[in-house]
């Protein structure tokens, strides 16, 4: 390829990012903040209500039951209708029962509004990782996976501050309390997004009039040729009989069980270092997540560049599995729990950036909308189990120390497992161009 077509691929590229991404990103941040803003709400609520730990990990993990059951049909709908009208349905439908959990009053409601909010989110992450494999070639999703996925760690630097803030001030206003302020307040950015989303995302480069015939025949040439460099690409009927897939499952799996376990619990750790008022919980648990969003970058743009995939995912998952020791053996100091939670946000935070980018060399078409949701249903199991059993390990003789470990050893597994992977799925083909 000449220098000036490769320039005039960048521009192209350049321009769709810029057209598609911060719409993508702000749905992604909002929807995140809805996910996990049960963490700051338990400072309140869980007094309120008097539910126990038990009771709370129970409730925070259900939500992925529903979400595990639905992603699938979500994707092959979204596949069918198309990714404005879908995926502007999910955050519309997510930010009503996001704002309904504000009106909870037993364990029972608790767990059937949360399993609701998992129905209506399922597809959203798997989906939105397709239509972005619709319109970038693999050799460019790392750099735009990371960017992409700034938006996670930004709901951490957005929604941290801003949740403590709600609680700090809002508490008592109108005769609510902090908690359910908090619910209500954060739920409106969704559905505001849910309708810009319809109105305003393109589906296909073939429709949108801002690519001129050129530029739509370089974007459609572009992902013709990653469909000829997959080779063995799996067809739909062939996704649960892939061991190749069930090892992707396994590791999103692992990691997935502690970067919920650390999202739920964020604040609830970050209070065991001493810190009592719920804004300063707040602003704390967003250093973290600006640590992972200069990460993310790095590891994105250092993996396209470098046409390498497995050591860059492996020393993530390792900084990853040390970050979280780190926090058990600062000992309930300041300095060094928040240290070790920073190590372990570049890693659960950032991943996905990277991971996604495996996938989808193997998968196209159909089986690209059931392959990504069939590995993200399964992988996000590990939502209901890891805030569950790190609510129970809190309970026993294993005490948060032995609950921080267990998910530092999921991340220490991924790591090994990623050496299993074969290298065609993982590294890039010789001669391949960044």
């Amino acid at each position: 390829m000449s220098h000036t077509s490769l320039a005039a691929d960048d521009a192209v590229f350049a321009r769709i990012a810029w057209r598609i991404l911060p719409l993508l990103m702000l749905a992604w941040l909002f929807a995140y903040i809805d996910r996990v803003n049960v963490g700051f709400a338990k400072l309140q609520m869980a007094t309120d209500l008097q539910f126990s730990d038990a009771v709370y990990g129970f409730g925070a993990g259900i939500f992925f039951l529903g979400y595990v059951l639905f992603e699938i049909p979500s994707n092959l709908i979204l596949h069918r209708v198309g990714a404005r009208r879908w995926i502007g349905r999910i955050m519309i439908t997510w930010s009503v029962f996001a704002a309904l959990t504000a009106f909870v009053r037993t364990p029972l409601e608790f767990y059937v509004i949360r399993f609701l909010l998992g129905v209506a989110e399922a597809g959203f992450i798997p989906g939105a990782v397709y239509f972005l494999s619709q319109w970038i070639p693999s050799k460019r999703r790392g750099r735009v996976f990371g960017i992409f996925y700034l938006s996670l760690a930004g709901s951490g630097l957005i929604g941290g501050p801003l949740s403590g803030a709600v609680l700090a001030w809002m508490s008592g206003y109108m005769g609510l309390a902090g908690w359910k302020w908090l619910l209500l307040i954060e739920a409106l950015p969704s559905l505001i997004i849910g309708v810009l989303i319809v109105l305003l995302l393109p589906d296909r480069p073939e429709t949108v009039p801002w690519l001129n015939p050129d530029e739509r025949r370089r974007v459609t040439d572009a992902l013709a040729a990653d469909v000829q460099t997959q080779t063995g690409a799996l067809q739909a009927s062939e996704l649960w009989r892939s061991p190749i897939i069930w090892l992707l499952v396994l590791i999103y799996f692992l990691l997935n069980y502690s970067a919920y376990g650390l999202s739920f619990w964020l604040p609830t750790l970050v209070q065991g270092f001493g810190v009592s008022g719920t804004l300063e919980i707040g602003l704390l648990s967003s250093v973290p997540s600006l640590c992972s969003m200069i990460c993310m970058v790095m590891f994105g743009f250092s993996a396209d560049r470098h046409n390498e995939r497995r050591w860059h995912l492996t020393a993530m998952f390792l900084i990853g599995g040390l970050g979280f020791v780190v926090t058990v053996l600062g000992n309930g100091g300041l300095l060094l729990g928040m240290a070790g939670l920073c190590m372990a946000a570049i890693c659960t935070q950032a991943f996905p950036s990277l991971f996604w980018a495996v996938p989808t060399r193997l998968l196209s078409g159909m089986s690209a909308a059931a392959g990504l949701a069939l590995i993200n249903a399964l992988g996000n199991l590990a939502g209901f189990f890891g805030p569950y059993l790190v609510g129970l390990l809190r309970g026993t003789s294993w005490g948060t120390n032995g609950a921080v470990y267990s998910l530092a050893a999921t991340l220490f597994a991924s790591a090994a497992l990623v050496h299993v992977l074969p290298s065609r799925l993982i590294d890039r083909p010789e001669g391949e161009q960044g």
